[in-house]
This record gives C-alpha cells, structure tokens and sequence, in this order.
C-alpha cells in the first residue's frame, strides 16, 4: 500500500494528488473550480463579490460541496482504497464558526446524504472571512495597542497585526455580532475544518497554518493569553489545540468510507496553510533552500532553523509542518513585481526579447545608475512611493537611457529582496525560482548574482497538493522525505544558473540603493 493522497483547499478551486511512493509517480489528481462547478453559491472567483468596506467572505458549505465533487473525480481516476496516508492543506487566514451542534453532527454524517446539508446547522456564522478581506484595520489597531504596539506583536506572533489574518477578523466578529459570537463553540481554520471533517473529530490546528492569526506565540507554539485577550473574551475555549505537523489526527471517518471507498484505519495527519505545504511541495522545507515565486508580487519563502520575528515588521513567520523540533518557516512578499518590470518594458516600448537583450547590453551593476522600482506603494519595506525613485547619469534620471532602466530595476527589485529577507538568517545555498519570469535566464543570472546562490528552475505542479501528500507519505507511510522531495521536487538542473560576477559589485550597490530609498522615505522602518 504505496499511495498518499494530498488535498489542497485553495481561494478559486479545491484539488488533490495521489502519488506512489514506490514508483515516484503522480497516480491522479482532480480539481474542482468553485465558481465553474458549483455556480449557486454565486462565488466566481471563490468569494462572495460585493462585500463592503473591504470585507471578502466565502460559504464554507461551498468548500464542503466541492470536497464531494473533489474525491467523486479521484474516485474514477483512481482506486481509493490503495490511499494508506492523507493530508492536506487551506487557504491561509480564513476561518470558520461553529456552534454546540458540531461535534454531534459530525460524528452521525449519513453517507447517503450531502455533506453540506448534513453540517448546514452547525455554522454559528454563514459565511467565512477569507485571505483576502481588508475591512478590520481598526481592530488591529486596538490589538497592538493592547499588547504594547505592533513591535511586540510581531516579537510574540511572528506577524505585525494583519488585517486578513484571524485574530482580527474574529475580534470584528465580537464587536459586530457578540451574540453569535456567544453561540460560537469552535473557530476553525479552514485547514482544520476540513481536517475535522474527513476525520470526524475535532482536529488541531498546526503551527505552520496557526501562525497565520497572530494569535500563537513563536516562541512556544502554543496560544499566547496576552494576544487572546486582546482579541475577544473566552476566545481560548473556542480555539482547538495546536499540534505540530507530524500529528495524526485520526483516521478517514465512516462517511468517506463507505461513499468513495477509502479503505477503513487510513491515517490522517493533520492539515497545514497553503504557504507551508507549498514549501514542502516544493522540496524547500530544510534551510538554506529558498524558493522565489516571480508573480505580480514577487514572494520569497525559506525554512529556517528556528523562530526569529522580522524586526522591521515586513516579513512573517509560520510553523515548518516537517520540523517537528519546532522549526519555522519566513514568508515575505514584494508588492512591486512582474508589474513594476512589465512597466519599465512598456515605458520603452519593448517586447519581452528586447527586455531580455538589455542585460547583454549593460554591465552588472549598472555603472552606479540604481533605481527604487516601486510603482505602487510597497510592503517590503513599507512606503507610500507611486513612482520609482532613479539615481545615477543625468541621461538615466531623464530615463533616457532604456536598457539601463531595464537593468537597474531588476536589480533595484533583487537588491531590496535580499536586503529585506537578511533577518531570516539563513545563509541560501540555492535558490528555486518559480512563475513566469522564472523562464528568464537574464533575470535568474541577475538573482544568482546579487544572491551569490545557484538558481534553479521548478517545475512542480499543484505543490500545495504535493506537500500535503508529501507529508502524509513521510508520516504515515516511513518514507523520508529526502526520499520523496527526490522523486518528487527535482528542479531543472539542465538549466543551473549560478553567480558570474563578484559581490563586492552589488554590497556597493545595495549600501547605494538603500540610501536612494531611506533619503526619500525616512519614516519607514529599514
């Protein structure tokens, strides 16, 4: 019995692997489009549109529904009563409210009846805050200013207090609504909803997906009481444990059984944030790996050795769900992406070839012209710039000088990344790249070489999925997972790009950019 499976409830769709531990190979998988499949709960994109005031909800019996269509799919491609390990993963952030029903209701599910109807009564809240909802500044303003500021919640949390992360939205919950807040039992995290359901118990919630509320501590794993109180009262009784990753929460319940037939006693270990599962699907989760996802907001994520708080409050830090030591994993993004570089291309009129052929143009670092690429208010640092910020020959501040301008903001965007990542502390021995500009060997040679790592390209598809099968192969099925991430995580090397040129070149740059963005923006914390 060689096959785990992996489940992956992400913001648009709900998917899942099945691999063989034996053959190394993909078995299945399936995926269900929340707005394409199941059309009444009116979601599109996998959110109720319209919310006010920057609040983004979805219908958690959506969730439950498309699981069913989900494992209804896997069961056609595959026999599921080969799985001997699950896991999974949620969309970060987003939570769930139950009432006292729960539990009861959970454990007498009917396998000839829908999921969804069965567990309709046991939302104590209709629908779940997501990711994505913005509408609760004011209550983190109140729950930095309860504990001392946001230095000490970022010091005990890991985070700064987020307005899409939990703890914040369940405190808008309290204030807007206590008297459901009063008939509200559990708050789940969409992870450990699904977790309770497909055990049929009242799961844990781990430290790589916990940390994401600012409501755990990183320094024990645990709830932090200072940060509870802040939030709402008697919120301990209503949060379930936390448990680190390697925990099997208990094995696939009747219902799942006897209506797609898993075979009975198949563990279940417990289900992380997307974040952290995308590290192990990723064959990242031992330090010194990094991955770099090149989007519209370029993402940097890395396993670290133990918790350390971006002292600049820019970065995040969530539990390792493969260190069961309690090691730790950072997450920062860098909104000015793939935009910011489409920008300067448009500015000139380029294709992507001719952006491409700027780098063979110019000399790396740019003969001292440095740009701040920031073309919309940035997080990583945090400031308010609209425009970017030039410095250098009077034609390059004019921006008269295309090919430069290419160069120095793909620098400018590298530079800042390492500069602002340098709190992890883990010296990076390869970097993963990842997402459309990832094809681009001029922009991976600029990366290896103010990185001075070698980078290699992934290829890996449905890596939230992967990691949660990952996970539950490595725990369940005694498979290391130096195994698995061999079988499985194996980047390009055909295509290993690594550093050309000196570091001196870019420590003189990046001592040089930071002063062209701090000068300009002495208010935000470096």
């Amino acid at each position: 019995m060689s096959y785990a499976l992996g489940i992956d409830s992400s913001t648009q769709s709900c998917s899942a692997l099945v691999i063989d531990v034996i053959s190394g190979k993909v078995v299945a998988d399936a995926s269900v489009n929340f707005g394409e499949k199941l059309p009444q709960y009116k979601s599109p994109s996998g959110f109720i549109p319209g919310g006010e005031n920057g609040e983004v909800h979805a219908d958690p019996r959506m969730w439950l529904d498309a699981l069913e269509l989900l494992l209804d799919d896997l069961s056609e491609k595959c026999d599921l009563s080969k799985v001997s390990a699950v896991s999974g993963a949620g969309q970060q952030h987003g939570s769930v409210y139950l009432n006292n029903q729960w539990l009861d209701t959970l454990a007498a599910l009917n396998a000839d009846e829908v999921l969804s109807e069965q567990l309709d009564s046991v939302f104590s809240r209709a629908t779940s805050p997501i990711w994505m909802d913005s509408s609760t500044s004011e209550e983190c303003r109140e729950i930095s200013a309860a504990v001392g500021g946001d230095d000490i919640v970022c010091a005990k949390s890991g985070s700064v207090a987020v307005e899409r992360f939990t703890g914040a939205q369940i405190r808008k919950f309290y204030k807007t609504d206590s008297r459901l807040y009063s008939q509200t039992c559990r708050i789940h995290l969409v992870s450990s909803f699904l977790c309770s359901v497909l055990t049929g118990v009242d799961a844990p919630i781990d430290s790589g997906d916990g940390a994401g509320m600012n409501l755990l501590n990183i320094g024990t794993w645990q709830w932090d009481e200072e940060l509870l109180d802040a939030t709402s009262p008697g919120l301990l009784e209503r949060l379930p444990e936390v448990s680190q990753g390697d925990t099997v929460v208990g094995t696939m319940s009747d219902y799942f059984v006897q209506k797609f037939g898993f075979s009975r006693e198949v563990p279940v270990t417990i289900f992380t944030g997307d974040n952290p599962s995308s590290l192990v699907g990723m064959g990242a989760s031992k330090p010194g790996r990094v991955v770099v996802s090149l989007g519209t907001s370029d993402t940097f994520f890395a396993a670290m050795a133990s918790p350390v708080s971006d002292p600049a409050g820019c970065g995040h830090v969530f539990g390792n769900p493969v260190d069961a030591s309690g090691g730790a994993m950072a997450l920062q993004c860098f909104v000015n992406g793939s935009l910011a570089r489409e920008a300067v291309k448009d500015r000139y009129g380029y294709d992507w070839d001719q952006f491409t052929d700027a780098f063979s143009k110019t000399a790396c670092g740019n003969e001292g012209n440095l740009m701040v690429p920031f073309f919309t208010p940035e997080s990583s640092p945090r400031c308010d710039l609209t425009e970017p910020l030039l410095s250098g020959d009077e034609a390059f501040e004019r921006w008269d000088l295309a090919d430069a301008s290419v160069r120095a903001c793909v620098e400018g965007q590298f530079l800042n990344m390492k500069q602002r990542t340098a709190w992890i502390g883990v010296a990076t021995e390869v970097i993963y790249l990842t997402g459309g500009a990832s094809k681009n060997d001029a922009v991976a040679q600029v990366i290896a070489d103010i990185f001075q790592a070698k980078v290699e390209r992934l290829a890996v598809s449905g890596s939230v999925a992967l990691g949660g099968a990952l996970r539950a192969a490595s725990n369940s099925l005694e498979v290391e997972m130096g195994v698995l991430e061999a079988m499985f995580c194996q980047p390009d090397r055909t295509s290993t790009i690594r550093p050309k040129n000196d570091a001196s070149i870019y420590e003189l740059a990046a001592i040089g950019w930071d002063g062209l963005c701090f000068s300009a923006n002495p208010n935000i914390s470096r």
